[in-house]
C-alpha cells in the first residue's frame, strides 16, 4: 500500500506513517512540519494563500538552505522555491572535514540541513521548479512550472550547478537505465557486473573507489591525461580491476531495454572499441545553472553569476550564493557561507527599502 502524500503547502513527498496530520472539512492532510501545517490552517482560515515576499530564495541545494535557516533565524518574511533539496551534494558519498565532522556521506548532511530548515528553524518552502523572473515594481516576478506567480523585493540566486553530459546517441535513451551521473547510492544495480566511468578528475575516481569492491571490471574512460590528484590515481592504478582508455571519446551507448554496453574510440583514429558494461558513471564537470537571470545579472564566461564579496549581482536587489557564482572553490562548506552571508546581506537590503520608504 502506498503511505506517501503530498504536503498541500511545500508539495514535498511526506509519509502518511509519520508525518503530522489535521483533518479540515472531512478531509486528512499531511504535512513536512509543524510550520506547514500552520501555514495551512492559516490558510483556510483567511482564505488567501501567500503569493508576496520581502525574500525569495531560488534552490535547495548547501547555499539555498543555508540561506534558508539564516533567513528563520533574522525573522525575515522569506519563501524558499526549489525542485528538490540537497543538489549536487547529495551524490557525495564522502565528504571530509566539513566542521564538526570528520566524515559524513552526503545524503546525511543534507538530511542535517533539511531538519533545520522545517523543523529547527521554519521556513515557508515550496517544491516546484521556477521557470522564469522578470522585473515588476520595485521587484521581481516569479512564475513557478504549475503557472503559479509570486513576487519578492529580493532574490537571493542559489541554483547551483547540473552535471555535464556527453550529448552522444542512446545517452538518453538509457538514463538511469544504466547510464549515471556521478555516485548512485545503491550499487546493487551493477554489484559483480562490469561497468564505466566517464571522466579523469577526482570525481571520476572518487567513483572508482567506490565502485572497486563492488563491480568486476572498471573501465575508466577519459579524454584527457587523469587530472585527479596524484594519490588517488596511484591508489587507483593499483586496483586489480582497473582498465584505464586514456585518450578515448565515448562515441555511443548501446543496448535494448537497459544498457549493454558503450563504443569508445581513440582520438584521431577510426578504429573503435565495444566495452560491454551494465552501468556508466559520467563525471565530466559542471556547469552552472544561471540561466534564469542570465538576461538581469552580469554572467562572465563561465557561465557563473559574477557577485560582489557580499553577495551582490550587478542588479541591485539580487544576490546570489554557492557553486552558481564566481566564488573561489566549489565546495560545500564554501557554498554554505556563501549562503550565510547572502541572507545576512538581502535582510540589510530589505532594512534599506524600509527606511527609505518610512
Amino acid at each position: 500500500m502506498d503511505t506517501m502524500k503530498k504536503d498541500p503547502v511545500c508539495k514535498m513527498s511526506v509519509d502518511e506513517d509519520e508525518a503530522l496530520s489535521t483533518e479540515c472539512d472531512g478531509m486528512v492532510y499531511y504535512f513536512c512540519s509543524e510550520g506547514c501545517r500552520d501555514v495551512f490552517l492559516r490558510t483556510k482560515a483567511c482564505k488567501l494563500p501567500r503569493t508576496s515576499y520581502d525574500l525569495i530564495i531560488i534552490g535547495g541545494g548547501p547555499a539555498g538552505m543555508t540561506a534558508g535557516v539564516y533567513a528563520a533565524t533574522l525573522k525575515m518574511d522569506a519563501l524558499l522555491i526549489t525542485k528538490d533539496l540537497g543538489g549536487q551534494a547529495i551524490d557525495s558519498t564522502k565528504i571530509e572535514n566539513y566542521m564538526g565532522y570528520d566524515f559524513i556521506t552526503g545524503p546525511e548532511l543534507i538530511e542535517k540541513f533539511k531538519y533545520q530548515l522545517i523543523h529547527s528553524y521554519y521556513l515557508n518552502h515550496l517544491m516546484s521548479e521556477v521557470e522564469r523572473i522578470e522585473s515588476a515594481g520595485g521587484g521581481f516576478l516569479i512564475t513557478t512550472s504549475e503557472l503559479k506567480k509570486y513576487f519578492a523585493r529580493t532574490l537571493i540566486i542559489a541554483t547551483g550547478m547540473s552535471r555535464r553530459r556527453l550529448g552522444v546517441p542512446g545517452e538518453e535513451k538509457f538514463q538511469r537505465k544504466g547510464v549515471f551521473y556521478g555516485n548512485i547510492q545503491d550499487v546493487s544495480f551493477v554489484q559483480g557486473e562490469d561497468v564505466a566511468v566517464v571522466g579523469g578528475g577526482n570525481t571520476a575516481l572518487q567513483i572508482v573507489e567506490n565502485l572497486h569492491t563492488v563491480a568486476r571490471k572498471i573501465h575508466l574512460v577519459s579524454t584527457t591525461q587523469l587530472t585527479a590528484d596524484p594519490a588517488v590515481i596511484e591508489r587507483v592504478r593499483g586496483f586489480r580491476n582497473f582498465h584505464e582508455y586514456t585518450g578515448y571519446n565515448v562515441v555511443e551507448f548501446k543496448g535494448d531495454a537497459t544498457l549493454s554496453g558503450i563504443t569508445v574510440r581513440k582520438k584521431a583514429e577510426k578504429d573503435e572499441l565495444h566495452i560491454p558494461v551494465k552501468g556508466v558513471f559520467i563525471a565530466i564537470g559542471l556547469h552552472p545553472n544561471s540561466s534564469l537571470v542570465s538576461h538581469l545579472v552580469e554572467i562572465n564566461e563561465r557561465g557563473e553569476i559574477v557577485i560582489e564579496p557580499d553577495c551582490s549581482t550587478s542588479r541591485r536587489g539580487i544576490f546570489a550564493a554557492g557553486d552558481v557564482t564566481n566564488a573561489f572553490g566549489k565546495r560545500i562548506i564554501i557554498a554554505s557561507g556563501e549562503g550565510a552571508k547572502a541572507a545576512l546581506a538581502a535582510r540589510q537590503y530589505v532594512l534599506g527599502l524600509r527606511r527609505k520608504s518610512s
